[in-house]
């Protein structure tokens, strides 16, 4: 209990600050506070050039493709636990039962979860965490907001992560220095997977802030309420698909309208995959 309060006062201190931050009308109705979001997700950039992004770049060009697999599919394998939990709690059985199968095959018969034999058996890998249970359960997202390190989110995503810190199996390893040890490695993974993508939206974006934040919500929005793709269905990050096609429930801003009309006219790129 001790341990959640500990985690609850940040994100109530958050939350606090983004309410008494006064700004500027937004052209988005879900960002109240574009202008304290605006200075955080500056900080989060330049935090993210001069540590964490250097430092995935020279992760990925050291170890070996089949290194960083492994690294991916491993803790995936751990997250399908999660993901597993909260299917069941949004009242989406099959999926649970599915994603039971999945940990107890990569468990036993892919090294721990090192090799993704459930995939090759046409077992789908899904994605769900509590602020999409919530969503489900009926709870509004709330205000956008940028978080300290953690980046884009929303006030429901906000308030479930005490929750999704408890929910992580990985939390409960007892060896502090292994435990903290693959947190740091997990992030840089998952940092390095982004690389390609993350360029490409600065090369294409006018305003980065506006472009991610839209990307954001109408992902959390998919997720959340289902579409025609699969409601759920774990989607692979790639630098081939850096944008997300809108919901007609969240309204693109007119700077991330006149981006993505601009890459309609421009001749894709091929670039090469990792």
């Amino acid at each position: 209990m001790n341990r959640l309060k500990r985690l609850a006062k940040p994100a109530a201190a958050l939350v606090a600050a983004a309410l008494l931050t006064t700004g500027c009308a937004t052209n988005n109705p879900n960002d109240p506070f574009e202008n304290y979001n605006r200075v955080m997700f500056s900080v989060n950039e330049a935090f993210d050039n001069v540590i964490f992004k250097p430092v995935a770049t020279i992760y990925k060009n050291v170890l070996p493709d089949i290194v960083q697999t492994g690294v991916t599919n491993f803790f995936g394998n751990i997250a399908d636990v999660w993901t597993a939990f909260n299917n069941f709690l949004q009242g989406e059985g099959q999926k649970g039962l599915s994603d039971v199968t999945r940990v107890t095959v990569n468990t036993i018969f892919g090294l721990g979860g090192l090799i993704d034999v459930a995939s090759d058996l046409k077992l789908t890998k899904h994605h769900a965490d509590f602020g999409q249970t919530l969503g489900v359960w009926g709870m509004e997202s709330g205000p956008y907001v940028v978080l300290p390190i953690l980046g884009p989110s929303t006030l429901r995503d906000t308030i479930a992560l005490p929750a999704e810190w408890y929910g992580d199996p990985w939390t409960y390893v007892d060896n502090i220095r292994l435990r903290n040890a693959g947190i740091v490695v997990r992030a840089v993974n998952y940092r390095a997977a982004l690389l390609d993508a993350s360029s490409l939206v600065d090369d294409a974006s006018l305003d980065k802030y506006e472009f991610m934040r839209d990307a954001f919500l109408q992902r959390r929005y998919k997720q959340v309420h289902g579409s025609d793709s699969g409601d759920g269905e774990w989607e692979e990050v790639t630098a081939s698909e850096p944008f997300i096609k809108p919901e007609p429930a969240i309204p693109l801003s007119k700077t991330a309208k006149e981006n993505t009309a601009g890459q309609a006219k421009a001749k894709p790129e091929t670039i090469p995959a990792n």
